[in-house]
């Protein structure tokens, strides 16, 4: 079973910190560490106990978030207050993943980080990256979007769902697993919720073995 993803909040207003800690948790494959409130904890806890992904308030009392991002060998998420375009491109150019503005709702933050997880599925299990593995893994690491959009749907299951509807014909949690960037296990949840809710199609395709596999086709599909 893979370890969780960890997560290290660095935000000098602790209520916002435990805040998205608590978001964190709550998100299939991650775990938030102890948060910090400074620059200089950001950087001794980081050498401790180097996290996966940091969630950085733009705002620091020590030191400007965006000064100790380009010093950041983690991969990083700004989370800030301020929204005018100048912050936004300067956190892009020094390095950061994504950017998100508070406050915002935690299925924000949930879509995102489940959009990263998927970002990094495809790209570690691509031992010498071709240019699709590249651009697909980038639209995934931006698809937390599509969840912020419609709440009622998270960017998992709408990867899963688009992955099965811009297919030619049926595919299996295999097939939907490799292209979402997912386990095998987390695809058949989602697609087996989305066939209860009749939004997918299933058949039962007995292979060479004699098990029966499940295949996935839009309503409709193939009349």
């Amino acid at each position: 079973m893979a370890a969780d993803l960890t997560v290290l909040v660095v935000d000098d207003d602790f209520h916002v910190a435990r805040l998205h800690c608590r978001i964190v948790d709550e998100v299939d494959g991650f775990r938030a560490l102890n948060p910090v409130g400074s620059a200089a904890e950001a950087t001794r806890s980081i050498a401790a106990e180097p996290p996966d992904l940091v969630l950085l308030d733009g705002y620091l009392p020590d030191r400007n978030g965006l000064e100790l991002l380009v010093d950041l060998p983690i991969d990083t998420i700004v989370v800030s207050a301020a929204s005018d375009g100048a912050s936004v491109r300067r956190a892009l150019r020094a390095g950061a993943l994504g950017y998100l503005v508070k406050p915002f709702p935690p299925q924000v933050l949930q879509d995102r980080l489940a959009a990263y997880a998927r970002f990094r599925n495809v790209l570690g299990e691509a031992a010498n990256a071709d240019q699709e593995t590249i651009e697909r893994a980038l639209r995934i690491l931006h698809s937390g979007d599509a969840g912020a959009m419609t709440r009622s749907r998270s960017a998992t299951e709408t990867a899963v769902l688009e992955a099965v509807s811009e297919a030619d014909g049926e595919r299996s949690a295999a097939e939907v697993a490799e292209l979402v960037g997912v386990s095998r296990a987390t695809a058949q949840r989602y697609l087996s919720a989305l066939a209860a809710r009749g939004l997918l199609t299933t058949q039962l395709q007995y292979g060479t073995t004699g098990r029966p596999e499940h295949r996935y086709a839009p309503p409709g599909a193939g009349r």
